[in-house]
């Protein structure tokens, strides 16, 4: 690679980012991290009609939460001059031509074609048209719309994820670049902007391959060979049972996981490394996962994303992450324990808030549950004075033990529920400085002791 790349992911504003979509935008951003280029977000936003504000406010809010940052963000909405002059380009070349089929007139050709035994190519009947002709069939109230004339060679490069491929452009059909009513489809608009913005590298979907071989004679025709940028076409994800990804049927939308109060760094790691050759595993940050993207050593294979997989990654990397990178957070939830707190309760947490309920128990009011009254008031009266540490519990259930001759879980489960409310949760060694002598003896029943 010469020179730092320049990546850019392109949603469309029609709808809220799935986890199929976090997918290409991580792995073009963590791209751009490692290798210290550049990271676009452009909003593919010709579809007026569909696109909506809301929208790219929603994309914009899940990109930043994944931790992903544009050097440049852009909206192809506002770019259609650019297009135009391209089609103009096209056109004067003899590259883009006028075409006045309806769509009922192609899928009966296509059908009859399919009969024969023809593949379903464009036959180019609107090439020869002479200008008589067209300018009958505009009279009777058809618009164009424009193809592109592909050159019918075969058009190879080295995918930076499949290695060495290639499209034979004699099998497809010329591509409409520009519809009835002069809007544009994809194909134009997404290489305009490519060679205006130097986009080096595009990372993308595998259901990209085929356009590749289009575009890159249109890369060469409006930026020149040395414009064409470097190709990589990743797996697709999939649910666990194998369904494709959808915006329309919300299938693992961004928003309903952050919402689900799971880690944006769990998210991106299960997004981007599985499916690789790379062991899905809980990373301290973004950078250290970039470090971990090798596009070489992507599957061809679709990539299940399993949510039971997210959650269990989801709690391995709470139960590593330190208090400083969560402080904050556990603030805003009016958590005050400090990193005491923190270390004491956070390898049992499944998502960050389920640390509210360990704060109320170490530090509000707590239902106890006393079974054994007697053992309880007994224990209670061996409690030892403050200052307490983490060897207080071990001494005072010694202390208990010998007195009582209890051991195991008979003599801590009735201390447990009666400090917590609960037959299960965070050591008590470790919770029991926090919960203090005093709120200890009321919890046990004595609170004049």
């Amino acid at each position: 690679m010469t020179g730092a790349p320049v990546v850019r992911f392109a949603p469309s504003p029609t709808g809220r980012l799935h986890i199929g979509n976090a997918r290409p935008a991580l792995l073009n951003a963590l791209f751009a991290r490692k290798h210290g280029g550049r990271f676009i977000l452009r909003f593919d936003d010709t579809d007026t009609a569909r696109s909506k504000e809301e929208h790219v406010e929603a994309i914009r809010a899940d990109l930043a939460w994944l931790g992903i940052v544009p050097n440049l963000e852009v909206r192809q909405s506002r770019r259609f001059a650019l297009y135009d002059a391209a089609v103009e380009t096209l056109k004067a070349s003899g590259r883009l031509y006028a075409c006045y089929e309806t769509g009922d007139e192609l899928d009966r050709r296509r059908k009859r074609q399919a009969a024969r035994g023809l593949p379903p190519v464009y036959d180019r009947a609107a090439l020869a048209l002479g200008a008589e002709e067209r300018a009958a069939l505009e009279a009777e109230g058809r618009r164009p719309h424009w193809r592109f004339l592909l050159d019918h060679r075969v058009v190879e490069w080295t995918d930076l994820v499949r290695g060495p491929s290639h499209v034979d452009c004699a099998s497809l059909s010329d591509p409409v670049l520009v519809r009835e009513d002069g809007t544009y489809l994809y194909t134009l608009p997404s290489v305009v902007d490519d060679v205006d913005l130097g986009v080096t590298h595009v990372i993308r979907g595998e259901d990209h391959v085929t356009n590749t071989g289009v575009q890159i004679q249109l890369f060469e025709l409006l930026g020149g060979p040395d414009r064409v940028p470097a190709f990589g076409h990743h797996n697709l994800l999939t649910t666990a049972g194998g369904e494709g990804l959808s915006k329309r049927l919300g299938h693992l939308g961004l928003g309903s996981l952050r919402e689900a109060g799971l880690e944006s760094l769990a998210v991106a790691t299960l997004a981007v490394l599985v499916g690789s050759a790379e062991a899905v595993r809980p990373v301290a940050s973004l950078s250290e996962l970039a470090g971990l993207v090798d596009l070489h050593r992507l599957s061809r294979a679709p990539a299940k994303f399993d949510e039971a997989e997210l959650a269990a990654l989801n709690a391995r990397l709470l139960h590593h992450l330190p208090h400083v990178a969560v402080a904050g957070r556990l603030a805003a939830m009016g958590v005050d324990g400090g990193e005491e707190f923190w270390l004491a309760v956070r390898g049992n947490l499944s998502v960050l808030r389920d640390a509210v309920p360990w704060w109320s128990i170490v530090a509000g009011d707590v239902a106890p549950v006393i079974e054994e009254p007697e053992f309880v008031a007994q224990a209670a009266g061996l409690l030892p004075p403050e200052p307490w540490t983490q060897e207080t519990w071990a001494s005072w259930t010694g202390a208990v033990k010998e007195a009582t001759g209890r051991k195991g879980k008979p003599l801590f489960m009735p201390l447990r529920l009666a400090l917590t409310g609960l037959d299960h949760g965070p050591e008590l060694k470790a919770l029991l400085p926090l919960i203090g002598r005093e709120r200890a003896l009321r919890r046990l029943g004595t609170p004049d002791a």
